[in-house]
């Protein structure tokens, strides 16, 4: 078991989460499991994944909304 398994998963689904709310969905969203293959023990990375333009446009808007606030 790698040291950050559950803080990773966390971290993932509390992004979807996140993400749910403001109406985007990443499909390609989890764990990069490479990373856990790594012979260092450094954090796993977060694969976004691939999305379509409308995603990508979603994205942006709440990103925007986000950095307003």
């Amino acid at each position: 078991m790698h040291p950050h398994d559950n803080e990773v998963a966390t971290c993932v689904q509390q992004l979807r989460t996140a993400l749910e709310a403001n109406g985007i969905t990443l499909p390609s969203l989890g764990v990069d499991l490479p990373t856990f293959a790594s012979a260092h023990p450094t954090p796993p990375l977060i694969a976004l994944g691939n999305c379509n333009h409308a995603t990508a446009r979603a994205l942006t808007v709440a990103l925007r909304k986000a950095a307003e606030a």
